[in-house]
């Protein structure tokens, strides 16, 4: 398929062990089983350093934004620390903006060692709209995460299945049409040249 979808898919996790990479990896295998082509970008090869806008881009971070920006649709995948999402993959989408999200559609998934990490979803999805990207409805979450795997791979098919939905579903919207401008959306000069 010449112009099948390609996705990426960014953890927001560090960890040698992290079920936040595995869950995405499953996610991949959804993208792939509809068709489109799945990449993990994992931050720890990109060495991005923590945003400073008086530093000129390092070379990592430039190959990661420009895979990022290249890319047909993302997936964001995060640990959920203290209700919200990772500073790992904050940072990540700190160093990116409207050129790599505006009307791009963007799935996510979250993991916690407890119960349902609602809050984690609600504030990546916020900060996706303040993107201008185009969030899918479906979400994916692993609660309990230590108990859903085992050697990197899903024991749980219900959350397995849910994660590979997610993968397809991000294929089937990859190239949605964006909406027209609003008022909002005009308003909307996110943070770059502002003097933060």
């Amino acid at each position: 398929m010449a112009d099948a979808p390609h996705v990426v898919a960014i953890p927001g996790s560090l960890r040698e062990a992290s079920h936040t990479r595995d869950a995405l990896r499953e996610a991949i295998r959804g993208v792939e089983g509809a068709g489109g082509t799945g990449e993990l970008l994992d931050p720890r090869e990109y060495d991005l350093p923590l945003l400073n806008t008086d530093d000129d881009p390092a070379e990592g971070v430039d190959a990661f934004t420009a895979a990022v920006r290249e890319a047909d649709a993302v997936l964001l995948g995060t640990p959920m620390y203290h209700g919200s999402y990772s500073g790992v993959l904050k940072n990540a989408l700190d160093h990116c903006g409207f050129d790599e999200f505006e009307n791009k559609t963007v799935g996510l998934l979250a993991v916690s060692g407890g119960a349902f990490p609602i809050t984690a979803l609600e504030h990546l999805r916020s900060v996706c709209r303040a993107l201008n990207a185009w969030v899918l409805p479906h979400q994916a979450a692993v609660p309990r995460a230590h108990g859903a795997f085992e050697d990197g791979e899903f024991v749980d098919e219900k959350a397995a299945e849910r994660v590979r939905v997610l993968g397809r579903r991000t294929v089937q919207y990859a190239n949605i049409e964006p909406d027209p401008a609003c008022f909002e959306s005009e308003q909307n000069v996110g943070a770059k040249g502002t003097g933060d």
